[in-house]
């Protein structure tokens, strides 16, 4: 059996069964999923939503999957965010070609709507924030094949519903994704691509990495999942799709054309981005017979987290290509999984951390902040990298300024070549809050001997405190 979302939430529902909430009543598509996710966050609750009815469809939807690191790190089979990430790394590299398979061995092939038929209005799109310009489709990678070398590019984008048979599209500049439909553009084409909706993490997590080149996200895909992912035809366009989607949504992005997209909660967690925008014609839509549709909150914790986890695989990967002494990296969720990276490594020489920042911002040209430690704090820990930027870092020795470079567009700060405008550009900080190497001491750190501390058992040495037996002590 190939592995796919269904395998993945029967796999959840055997481990983690709390993770999972069911909602059985009808719930309102304009806000209805993402208010009960927002509710449950209010609690300090992440679980992934399942609701069973949808105003206006026939068709369950799934939100808030990704809103837990434990959820994603036994999509790939481990437990600790800090061994996935280097996991993560090691699979990019080796990715697997997909398999071919027969249209009858497809599930996404049960049902098969072109033409009129292929209307949008059949699927549980929801809105989700507030003052979201409408309904939008945000989960679903955007897969596209690069003209001329027929490499597919995978990218998760938003899309806005702009009729039954229209999808915005907004890509940032600096996405791949944006480098493919541009070409098509020039050459006055449009650009064949599909949504995917409804699969297992691995795809989504291969279409957020940050890859060298255009293209590999299936194949990215495959080594995620330990296994080629299963491919067949499309219907209407020169394309192969995954045989195990619950829902296909096929079409092409016309050359030279554009609709008005936006605002919609972004991860900054700011409504940003509207104005002209292309758009995608939808010809066909395929699916099981009784599909699953997935979604994400934007501007909320799952999509903080699904953005970051893939990541960090990518940058480990990258930043241990220039500086091969990395321990580990973290985009903290305080900087919405995309802004800061911290970078924990073995110096060997100085310089070092401000090789491993650039190479974190050529990967990721969303960082805006580094702050590079040494290999005794734990990156994962806020507080042990606040504390060494505190005590190991002095700003006229350790601060290195980039001005005017590629950054996030939706960051409400990013600015254009006149600074006077909106732009792409950032001003990117690296922080070397690493110690200086020898011959210079620096102090050591104030803590229990090493060999006492890991002896140490403490369910035998403690216990909690009695108030028949321990009323003397005071």
């Amino acid at each position: 059996m190939a592995q796919d979302l269904r395998s993945y939430l029967k796999q959840l529902a055997e481990r983690q069964p709390d993770d999972i909430v069911v909602i059985d009543e009808e719930v309102p598509w304009n806000c209805g999923p993402s208010t009960i996710v927002e509710k449950l966050e209010s609690r300090g609750e992440y679980p992934l939503v399942y609701c069973k009815n949808v105003q206006g469809s026939d068709i369950p939807l799934i939100i808030n999957l990704g809103a837990s690191y434990s959820r994603m790190s036994l999509a790939l089979g481990y437990d600790s965010i800090e061994t996935l990430q280097q996991e993560l790394g090691r699979r990019e590299a080796d990715p697997i070609d997909w398999n071919e398979v027969k249209p009858e061995d497809a599930p996404v092939k049960e049902v098969i709507l072109t033409g009129e038929d292929a209307n949008l209005d059949l699927l549980p799109i929801i809105q989700h924030n507030e003052f979201d310009a409408g309904r939008y489709i945000d989960a679903a990678p955007l897969v596209m094949k690069e003209r001329g070398t027929g490499e597919y590019n995978a990218g998760i984008y938003r899309h806005q519903k702009q009729g039954k048979h229209q999808l915005g599209v907004m890509i940032n500049a600096a996405n791949h994704g944006n480098y493919v439909r541009a070409e098509y553009e020039d050459y006055d084409e449009p650009t064949p691509c599909y949504l995917v909706v409804g699969h297992h993490p691995a795809l989504f997590m291969s279409a957020v990495a940050k890859i060298p080149g255009v293209g590999k996200e299936i194949e990215v895909a495959g080594s995620f999942l330990g296994e080629a992912m299963n491919m067949v035809p499309a219907e209407t366009i020169d394309m192969l799709v995954p045989a195990d989607a619950e829902i296909i949504i096929e079409g092409t992005i016309p050359a030279n054309k554009r609709q008005f997209e936006g605002p919609f909660g972004e991860w900054p967690k700011y409504y940003y981005k509207e104005g002209d925008q292309p758009y995608m014609s939808v010809s066909a839509i395929t699916m099981r017979k009784k599909p699953i549709y997935q979604t994400v909150y934007n501007s909320h914790a799952e999509h903080h987290i699904i953005g970051a986890v893939p990541r960090l695989g990518s940058l480990y990967r990258r930043i241990t290509e220039a500086v091969p002494h990395v321990k580990a990296v973290n985009l903290p969720l305080s900087a919405m999984g995309r802004s800061h990276i911290y970078i924990s490594l073995t110096k060997r020489a100085e310089g070092e951390p401000k090789q491993a920042a650039m190479a974190a911002f050529v990967a990721e040209s969303s960082i805006k902040h580094a702050i590079v430690v040494d290999d005794d704090i734990d990156v994962f820990n806020e507080a042990d990298v606040l504390w060494c930027m505190a005590m190991r870092f002095q700003a006229d020795r350790d601060l290195a300024i980039i001005q005017n470079t590629l950054g996030s567009h939706l960051n409400p700060t990013a600015y254009g070549h006149d600074r006077l405008t909106k732009g792409n550009m950032e001003t990117k900080l690296i922080f070397d809050a690493t110690k200086p190497l020898p011959p210079y001491e620096f102090p050591k750190v104030a803590k229990a001997p090493v060999e006492a501390f890991e002896k140490l058992d403490l369910e035998k040495t403690t216990r909690t405190y009695d108030s028949g037996k321990d009323e003397s002590l005071w």
